[in-house]
């Protein structure tokens, strides 16, 4: 299959610029995946369509302030001259251990392997020690104050850019989830799917009988860099790092056997999830930690994931090539088709789907 396969027409006006003024208020088209049958509903309604015994899997991320300004102190190169000024963008993508990130630098071309960059008032600077395609290097952070700290203090929120706008104060609770565990802090994009749930939401389900539990997979460059092959078959996602817990490999092993359905809230959760459960395949899943690239795509038979809430993704995003492996894609095509003609929200801060 091809990348051009799962375009879609989407009128600009319909990529959502803020958040609903209540979290709760999104619109929600569910899609039979067997039939492609469609119904218009709300978020509101996701409770009556959970069933007593549903495992619901979320995403306990916690986006950081990823998004940074800098300038140039210099090379740290044997060449003494100054380096050209001018403010840097920098984008946390993904911790790599220690003092260590993978960053997107703007404008790339510039920062070269060995410049240091600094930021804010000089409370935190950056060597940088490796340059990958597209802008990507790799950053060592001086030690010193707390990181996240001073990312709180300086870093904004990473707005997907299709949001024309800079960040404002209430980005800061609105691209994060409720749940996002302050420990699990390491994401450079909110898992959008989770943005729709209160705390009233979530008590209302489980006293339904729908029984929670979750994992962490900081959402890293695979959301920001566009895809450069044509062919499914060429494209290879960045490494993402994850966490399946013992509590929720247990709680997925029991549901399993029990016949009862496993629903992931966002394609996060199900990429970790159909990951942990190719490593051992046919075996109970096992908690564990570690990094998971794995791309599903039409075709790819699902071994945990039951049911799905997501948002609308790109057109021609590896996103809409996961929902179409789910549910079909002339399903999922027909869906946007409607969701458009029926001026659906589109994108992170947009509405969502339920697919079951």
């Amino acid at each position: 299959m091809r990348v051009s396969d799962f375009h879609f027409d989407l009128p600009p006006e319909l990529i959502a610029q803020k958040p609903p003024a209540e979290r709760d208020a999104a619109r929600m088209l569910t899609v039979d995946r067997t039939t492609g049958h469609l119904e218009d509903k709300h978020f509101l309604d996701l409770s009556d369509l959970l069933r007593e015994g549903d495992l619901l899997v979320l995403n306990n991320s916690r986006v950081i302030p990823a998004r940074l300004f800098a300038r140039r102190e210099g090379l740290r190169t044997q060449s003494n001259s100054p380096a050209p000024t001018g403010q840097i963008e920098v984008l946390l993508t993904q911790p790599l251990g220690g003092h260590l990130w993978r960053a997107l630098v703007k404008p790339g071309r510039k920062v070269q392997v060995g410049e240091r960059l600094v930021f804010g008032e000089d409370a935190l600077q950056a060597e940088v020690l490796e340059a990958g395609e597209f802008g990507e290097r790799t950053l060592r952070f001086n030690s010193g104050p707390d990181f996240f700290a001073t990312l709180e203090r300086i870093g904004h929120m990473p707005l997907p850019p299709y949001i024309h706008r800079a960040d404002a104060p209430e980005d800061r609770s609105r691209y994060q989830t409720v749940f996002s565990d302050l420990q699990q802090k390491g994401s450079a994009a909110a898992p959008t799917a989770g943005l729709h749930f209160t705390p009233d939401i979530l008590n209302k389900i489980q006293s339904k009988g729908v029984q929670v539990a979750q994992i962490t997979l900081h959402v890293g460059l695979g959301t920001f860099q566009p895809l450069r092959v044509e062919e499914l078959s060429e494209i290879h996602l960045h490494e993402e790092p994850y966490t399946l817990p013992a509590p929720t490999a247990e709680a997925i092993n029991r549901a399993k056997t029990e016949g009862r359905r496993v629903v992931a809230v966002g394609t996060t959760t199900v990429r970790t999830l159909e990951h942990c459960a190719s490593q051992n395949p046919g075996q109970p899943l096992a908690p564990h930690s570690g990094t998971t690239s794995i791309f599903l795509s039409p075709g790819y038979e699902f071994k945990v994931v039951d049911a799905l809430l997501t948002n609308f993704h790109l057109p021609q995003s590896t996103l809409l090539m996961l929902v179409s492996a789910f549910a079909g894609r002339e399903h999922v095509l027909a869906a946007y088709r409607h969701a458009v003609e029926s001026r659906y929200r589109f994108f992170s801060y947009g509405d969502c789907m339920f697919l079951s």
